[in-house]
């Protein structure tokens, strides 16, 4: 019997077949996830599991916690994934719901996610409020930059297109997140979340949600996740205001 699995959805209150609407599966699953202490879910069940119960993934399963430990410069890598389409929304959820101090969003559009996270907006001024900086990087949608992407994705629902919206979406939360153009992640975008971090290197001639992504979390200095951040910050501090003489904010 997996008790932590069980007395986390009795706090919860979550029947086995609740759960299961919550993570997609059939109601049989996750009683055999219950009954049987040594069946592990695939990743993207754990997230979703640990999301709707509110409890830590290594809590529920420290067998899938005690296989992902790494040692070595790649011990940073929490998860590997083909496509960024394939990253479980409930894992960009997560992230952002347990970030206290830092959100940053480094995609050139940051299109997707007002699309894939409901009430996003509302999210983020949740989070502002309770004293956590959130920051925006996109590009500039009239720049040569953006035109030149343009060319090579060659989709319909163009680059700067998808940037206007999200500027939209960002003028609503005036005075509440920061946000500045740059052209410095115009084939890498990188979204922090405290000290987990999700990072999508562009490939040529496709778009964002088919690039392939890396679940990092913070392990030491000067490691793969510090690397990215310093980037972020550089590419920040050489940006400029989306709203002129507004120091930044949105």
């Amino acid at each position: 019997m997996n008790e932590a699995l069980r007395r986390a959805m009795v706090a919860a209150n979550l029947t086995d077949r609740e759960l299961a609407e919550r993570c997609d599966v059939d109601t049989k699953t996750v009683g055999r996830w219950i009954t049987q202490p040594g069946r592990v879910p695939h990743a993207r069940h754990r997230w979703a599991v640990a999301e709707a119960v509110r409890e830590d993934e290594g809590v529920l399963w420290p067998a899938a916690a005690k296989t992902a430990i790494k040692v070595g410069p790649d011990r940073e890598v929490v998860e590997v994934f083909p496509y960024r389409s394939a990253v479980p929304a409930a894992l960009w959820r997560t992230l952002i719901t347990r970030a206290e101090r830092e959100l940053t969003f480094a995609g050139y559009t940051n299109y997707f996610l007002w699309l894939e996270q409901a009430r996003f907006g509302t999210a983020l001024r949740r989070k502002a409020s309770a004293g956590c900086r959130v920051r925006f990087l996109v590009g500039d949608p009239d720049s040569a930059m953006t035109r030149a992407r343009e060319q090579d994705e060659g989709v319909p629902l163009t680059l700067s297109t998808r940037i206007r919206v999200t500027l939209a979406e960002l003028a609503k939360l005036d005075g509440v997140v920061d946000a500045r153009y740059s052209d410095g992640h115009a084939y890498l975008s990188v979204f922090r979340f405290d000290d987990d971090m999700i990072v999508t290197p562009l490939l040529p001639h496709s778009v964002g949600h088919d690039a392939p992504t890396l679940h990092l979390r913070r392990h030491q200095n000067d490691g793969m996740f510090d690397r990215f951040a310093s980037h972020v910050e550089e590419l920040w501090t050489r940006g400029r205001p989306v709203r002129e003489g507004s120091d930044g904010q949105a």
